[in-house]
């Protein structure tokens, strides 16, 4: 006889608890700002010390900071933001290596699924700062992208931090997606490229006041 707990009914219950949970939790967050980057950079990077200075800023300006929970980037944007202004939020993934939470959080969420914490950065930020990494960091630039290329969100700022680090992707796009007409030259203007902390804040500020202008551009999920 199968055991009802594990089978793909019981899956539905947990799947359905961490949205909850999720939910209850970031509701009152406020404008937020998600920061992505790699979990493998040391500290000595030029990119984790970048990305606590974004943090910090962005904390400052009142802002909450959302990172993946982990170490590298998304320890330093913690780091960052912990005890400036914006709450220091951290949503952490269980992997059987790399990930473990970072201490410099006010908020700690835990998920089992990589999609519902996926909806969660989508749902509570106004803003994705995306600094270097691999195929996690791809994987929420390009979804974000794709969200926003079809409309399933209001258009929001994807901020590529590091240039250098960037151009080849972009060349591609360039080269190779919009030769091949798989994607419009407009899409090519879903995301910004900055390559210093002093760059970050005002696009996130110019959009926070085009919302209040505009409340209707709101972008988030209705779940």
């Amino acid at each position: 006889m199968k055991d009802f707990r594990s089978s793909e009914a019981w899956r539905v219950f947990r799947i359905q608890s961490e949205m909850v949970d999720g939910i209850e939790t970031l509701s009152d967050l406020g404008p937020s700002v998600s920061i992505f980057g790699s979990a493998r950079l040391l500290e000595t990077s030029p990119f984790y010390k970048a990305a606590e200075r974004v943090a910090r800023e962005i904390s400052k300006a009142k802002f909450s900071v959302i990172s993946g929970g982990g170490p590298s980037i998304m320890a330093a944007a913690n780091k960052g933001a912990f005890g400036q202004g914006g709450s220091s939020v951290g949503l952490n993934i269980e992997l059987p290596f790399e990930q473990s939470p970072n201490d410099n959080q006010d908020v700690s969420l835990s998920f089992r699924y990589f999609f519902v914490r996926k909806l969660m950065f989508v749902k509570y930020s106004m803003a994705y700062v995306v600094f270097p990494g691999g195929f996690g960091t791809l994987d929420e630039f390009f979804e974000a992208l794709t969200l926003i290329q079809t409309r399933k969100i209001s258009n929001f700022p994807v901020i590529l931090y590091g240039e250098s680090f960037w151009r080849g992707l972009i060349d591609w796009l360039k080269e190779e997606v919009l030769k091949q007409g798989c994607i419009s030259e407009k899409d090519l203007n879903l995301f910004y490229i900055v390559d210093s902390p002093e760059e970050v804040l005002p696009i996130i500020k110019r959009h926070q006041q085009q919302l209040r202008e505009n409340p209707e551009g709101e972008h988030r999920y209705s779940v």
